[in-house]
């Protein structure tokens, strides 16, 4: 048995950060990475109209794709698959599973801007 109570679902959505690596500039954009399936939905982009301009992943210059998730100043970075036909951004499989591991460690890990916990001092 899970650390869940049975029957329940658990939908864990966090938002990442996408960036399409072009040879000569990246284009930044935004979304929402199911950690479930590994799709990424709801992609924004920053500054770039993909409706007259297409996906940069259609681009001759497109090298590849990668996303970050971040939890105050630390980061994870991972590989970012993108259909061309469907549209489509997502994780692989292996690439998820991986991700699942480092994000865990991510969000419970103390936040590295926090001031350094002082324990009471004991009385004499």
């Amino acid at each position: 048995m899970g650390p869940w109570p049975e029957g329940l679902v658990v939908d864990l959505k966090l938002p990442i950060k996408i960036f399409d690596e072009l040879s000569e500039s990246v284009i930044e954009s935004t979304g929402m990475l199911d950690l479930a399936s590994g799709e990424i939905r709801g992609v924004q982009y920053d500054g770039y109209d993909a409706q007259a301009l297409g996906l940069p992943a259609e681009d001759a210059t497109y090298e590849f794709t990668c996303g970050l998730l971040s939890n105050g100043v630390k980061d994870v970075e991972f590989r970012v698959e993108v259909d061309v036909m469907s549209g489509h951004y997502s994780v692989t499989a292996s690439e998820l599973l991986e991700l699942k591991g480092r994000a865990a460690k991510l969000f419970t890990a103390a936040p590295t801007d926090a001031p350094p916990t002082v324990p009471p001092r004991r009385a004499r």
